[in-house]
């Protein structure tokens, strides 16, 4: 061997997203000037850097290349000893080339990031929050989660309860808010609540979440009912005041008999005229009127000339042919699939079905995209994870806008084969639409009135 080595450190600490160095010294014990080529192996090597990369030394002298350690703070950099080695390959003799071992301890750290999705839940009856944690550090995280809200008027159903997450994993926690009194009557309460990750020595991570209280009897709905039954009343009144005026047409008959021989009898005759009774002329009989002729005989004849116009019959109309445009009704909760305001990058939701409503109206094109006020149906950043938002987006022609479907009725992104899902069967308004693995559940099953392309 025609070198000598040494590292100075051979075992040093660093913080992650900091910086340690480490001295190189490479002695060249030959008798010819030779140029060493460092290079750095194991993974530590992605975060270090020699300087020189190559050095040349005269026999006998001795050089210095240092090594720059720069872990960054991310789970990447795992917590504990990381060994390293530095392959030396001489250029006049490779075959002689050597590794010298060291050893680089990255201190732990710990970050935690926790959201709820939705942060705000509607229900009359419960919300079903969920919460999403993220492990950041480059430990594994061991913790407990709690729910509570200050008026102490709500209750907790957490699974699971307690957590351990891998670093640079994230896990998801099922929750149901209740409330612990029914709000029938009246308008919908606002209930604040928190959702608190406790880990073993350190403050909770508090996240807040919003449940709002829905009456099971809206406030309408008394609004409606009092004044229906202001309305009976009032005509029940009107009723019974105003009795039926009835008639008679008795007397004016009778008057009218009365009156007529006065009207038609002949003036007084002189004595002389009215002497016998053979002279006085006889009264005049009215000739009886015939019957008019029902305007049918007089422009039918006697029924032998084909019936006229009203027997004709009227020609079918014509079945209307169905349209492009139409919603999308969930077969689990009876409710149409809304893009709400329309803006781009709002996640649908399901909302009760109101006719002609601009948000749940869409429109099957031949591309494959389905389009609500000018938007397109769209994959949240174009992913394939599941949980991930389903969203309206300007249309870009992008393969995470194509929708189809297929015979068993599913909403299926054709980019990464998963169904649109409304989670964990929610039923409320408001509740949001993900992308989930397809499994024939009622939550997954659409009905679409619209056409859809051939």
């Amino acid at each position: 061997m025609s070198m000598w080595t040494s590292l100075e450190p051979a075992s040093t600490t660093v913080d992650p997203g900091g910086t340690t160095m480490v001295r190189l010294r490479i002695r060249n014990t030959g008798d010819v000037v030779d140029e060493y080529r460092v290079v750095p192996v194991g993974d530590p090597a992605l975060w270090v850097r020699a300087d020189p990369a190559a050095l040349k030394v005269y026999p006998g002298q001795t050089g210095t290349v240092e090594l720059r350690f720069s872990p960054p703070r991310s789970p990447d950099a795992t917590a504990g000893p990381n060994p390293y080695g530095v392959q030396i390959v001489p250029t006049e003799h490779p075959e002689a080339a050597t590794v010298v071992e060291g050893n680089l301890t990255i201190t732990p750290f710990t970050e935690v990031r926790a959201e709820l999705v939705p942060p705000v839940t509607k229900g009359r009856f419960r919300g079903r929050p969920v919460l999403a944690v993220d492990n950041l550090g480059n430990t594994r995280l061991t913790a407990s989660v709690t729910g509570g809200d200050p008026s102490d008027q709500l209750g907790f159903d957490i699974h699971p309860s307690s957590l351990q997450i891998e670093p640079g994993r994230a896990a998801w926690v099922k929750s149901s808010v209740r409330p612990k009194e029914v709000t029938w009557f009246g308008r919908k309460e606002i209930r604040p609540y928190v959702l608190a990750l406790q880990r073993s020595g350190t403050e909770p991570l508090n996240v807040e979440g919003t449940y709002v209280q829905r009456s099971v009897f809206p406030h309408w709905v008394m609004a409606t009912f009092g004044l229906l039954f202001a309305l009976g009343i009032a005509f029940a009144i009107i009723w019974f005041a105003r009795g039926p005026q009835v008639t008679t047409l008795a007397t004016e008959k009778a008057a009218a008999a009365e009156e007529k021989p006065q009207e038609l009898a002949p003036p007084s005759a002189s004595p002389s005229a009215s002497a016998g009774p053979s002279e006085s002329a006889p009264p005049e009989q009215e000739e009886p009127k015939q019957p008019e002729k029902p305007p049918a005989e007089e422009d039918g004849g006697d029924g032998g000339g084909g019936g006229g116009s009203e027997s004709e019959e009227k020609a079918p109309a014509k079945k209307k042919e169905p349209s492009d445009t139409g919603t999308f009704v969930s077969d689990d909760s009876g409710k149409c699939l809304s893009s709400t305001d329309g803006l781009d990058g709002t996640q649908l939701v399901i909302e009760t079905c109101r006719e002609g409503s601009a948000g749940q109206t869409w429109k099957a094109e031949s591309d494959g995209t389905f389009r609500s006020q000018g938007m397109c149906m769209d994959v949240a950043w174009g992913k394939h994870d599941d949980f991930t938002d389903i969203q309206i987006a300007n249309c870009n022609g992008q393969p995470a806008q194509q929708f189809e479907m297929n015979e068993q009725r599913h909403l299926r992104a054709v980019d990464s084969g998963k169904c649109v899902d409304i989670f964990d069967h929610q039923k409320a308004d408001g509740s949001v639409a993900v992308l989930w693995p397809c499994n024939g559940a009622t939550n997954q099953l659409w009905k679409f009135n619209g056409r859809l392309p051939a």
